[in-house]
């Protein structure tokens, strides 16, 4: 691995620096570097899990999706996070149960499973795989709660206030963020605009009284 590729390794994941550098360098020289384009499936449910992904730029976004084409999205891994639906494939021995794609062009540095399977014993890359374990952990229990006590207009108005004034997304967009369907996504927000709370254009959508969605979101 040239000395490039080391030192943003190490900007991105710095435990990995308290690994032993021959035991470090040994793994991360069976490492391959991979220049993936926006939208390609990296994992799919029931594919054999080969090895782990350190994020270098882009991200991927993991989701569930039903038979019927509907998805629910679970997390979106960043450059210095991990994938812990990959972590526990590697560590059960297990399939994917779920679906990794890009988001935008991404790079990434892929360490097959053997290298992984010999990091694992050092306390430092045991422990990054586990806290980031218990970080997501958490965010798929917010997840849930949302999907579980909240209605769907209700999560529609808190997104939409998460993005700004202007939203620059499709319907398609926001239903997949959302984990609903594209029909439905169009009927609320057809709802929000006869209230005047938003103004509705070609892929855009323009915030008119974030008070009121503030409020919705919160009943």
């Amino acid at each position: 691995m040239n000395a490039d590729l080391n030192r943003r390794i190490l900007e991105l994941y710095p435990t990995l620096a308290a690994i032993e550098s021959t035991l470090l360098n040994a793994a991360l020289e069976q490492a391959q570097t991979m220049q993936v384009p926006a939208g390609t499936v990296l994992f799919d449910e029931r594919q054999p899990c080969m090895g782990f992904p350190f994020i270098l730029s882009g991200a991927i976004r993991v989701i569930k999706a039903a038979p019927n084409g509907r998805v629910l999205p679970l997390y979106r891994v960043l450059p210095g996070e991990t994938c812990i639906v990959t972590s526990s494939c590697l560590l059960g021995h297990s399939d994917y149960n779920a679906r990794g794609e890009t988001e935008g062009e991404t790079t990434l540095l892929f360490l097959p499973r053997k290298p992984f399977e010999q990091l694992l014993p050092h306390t430092a890359f045991r422990d990054f795989i586990f806290h980031l374990f218990s970080e997501r952990i958490v965010e798929l229990m917010q997840l849930v709660e949302e999907v579980a006590f909240r209605k769907l207009d209700q999560r529609l108005a808190g997104l939409l206030l998460g993005k700004g004034r202007l939203v620059q997304a499709t319907h398609q967009q926001l239903a997949d963020e959302l984990g609903s369907v594209r029909e439905i996504v169009s009927r609320l927000l057809k709802s929000f605009a006869e209230r005047g709370w938003v103004a509705l254009g070609r892929e855009q959508i323009e915030i008119l009284d974030p008070a009121a969605l503030r409020q919705y979101s919160a009943m």
